[in-house]
């Protein structure tokens, strides 16, 4: 279970294990000297309600949270077990990562093999159908499961058996078939992220990036920096949303606005041609579309994007259909865009 675990009057998950478990709350040190450790470094001052986040079920097994101040807790009864974690998304994941999986391994004999392959490019469905031939040959003790999300389809293998070495070796080998089959659309595994595999792209040539972004407001420049150390090789950005900046600051021609609109294949070569000389950089990219709801034409309809990309690698200009959905739009122009950088310099 997860959540109920804060300071406030509302959270009553641990009264209510308190009861169901019939035990009571004492005070552990070590989850209050982990508050102490976290409120000293954010400069805060315990109050007595972050104090009471000390206070565990006595029968439980705590499971420390250092990213947090609400420990989680490992229950045992009747041959079963419950286990309670901090409902804060990055909190929960981590606890489970760290703590629970290795703890529950450590219980079966069964060993649990996992291997996440990231795609970008095409769809669930289209990706399922071009890896059908291969999902079909692996072997029982391997699944795979379709994790999608905006822009992005998470391919998990999970390998159960008594042999973990022979699980590893299997979806390795299992892995480099898939890479050999849609080596275009894999982008990295596990944790990776676009934007962490173009910056680390970036820095193995040595080049520098800056962004133009009408559409997309900034966005690719916020993933980008997301990324420690990305200083080392992204210079900046412009939110050229107005034809006034597209034409003032990067250069763009007021005819090519006039003759091809500021969603066109022109303009966006223009922009990221402009970067080029304005930050002198070795790479650009460079975004404009329609992202909705509103805006949208016959010939140009809400989703319709173009993006550039410029690089010693040379040039690529191409138009993206997405949908109705503005948030989402935003997202996948973003992906897209440092996906086709990421092709360029691979």
């Amino acid at each position: 279970m997860t959540g109920g675990l804060g300071p406030t009057r509302d959270d009553i998950t641990k009264t209510s294990l308190c009861e169901y478990f019939g035990t009571k709350l004492v005070f552990n040190q070590e989850a209050f000297e982990n508050i102490e450790r976290i409120f000293r470094i954010r400069s805060y001052n315990i109050t007595p309600l972050n104090r009471a986040q000390a206070e565990i079920p006595e029968s439980c097994t705590p499971l420390l949270n250092i990213n947090g101040t609400a420990p989680g807790m490992w229950f045992e009864k009747d041959n079963k077990i419950y286990i309670s974690m901090p409902g804060v998304p990055f909190e929960m994941k981590a606890l489970m990562t760290d703590q629970i999986i290795p703890r529950l391994q450590n219980l079966s004999h069964i060993s649990i093999v996992h291997k996440t392959i990231l795609t970008h490019g095409v769809g669930e469905s289209f990706l399922a159908a071009k890896i059908e031939e291969w999902e079909t040959s692996l072997p029982d003790f391997i699944k795979l499961a379709y994790l999608p999300q905006p822009g992005i389809v998470r391919l998990r293998l999970t390998a159960t058996g008594n042999d973990r070495e022979l699980l590893e070796e299997t979806i390795d080998d299992r892995t480099k078939e898939l890479y050999n089959l849609v080596p275009d659309l894999i982008f990295g595994e596990g944790e990776d992220t676009l934007e962490l595999v173009t910056g680390s792209l970036l820095k193995k040539h040595g080049f520098t990036l800056a962004t133009a972004e009408s559409c997309t407001g900034g966005y690719i420049a916020h993933l980008i920096t997301g990324i420690a150390g990305s200083s080392a090789y992204f210079k900046g950005s412009v939110v050229a949303y107005s034809n006034e900046i597209k034409e003032n600051v990067l250069g763009v021609s007021p005819a090519t606005i006039a003759k091809s609109g500021a969603v066109s294949e022109e303009t966006v070569f223009e922009m990221a041609a402009g970067l080029i000389k304005q930050f002198n950089v070795n790479c650009a990219i460079a975004v404009s579309g329609i992202a909705g709801p509103d805006g949208g034409t016959e010939d140009k309809p809400v989703g319709t994007t173009w993006i550039c990309v410029l690089s010693p690698k040379g040039a690529i200009t191409r138009k993206f259909t997405f949908g109705e959905h503005r948030g989402r739009n935003i997202r996948r122009a973003a992906l897209a865009a440092l996906d086709l950088l990421r092709k360029q310099l691979k």
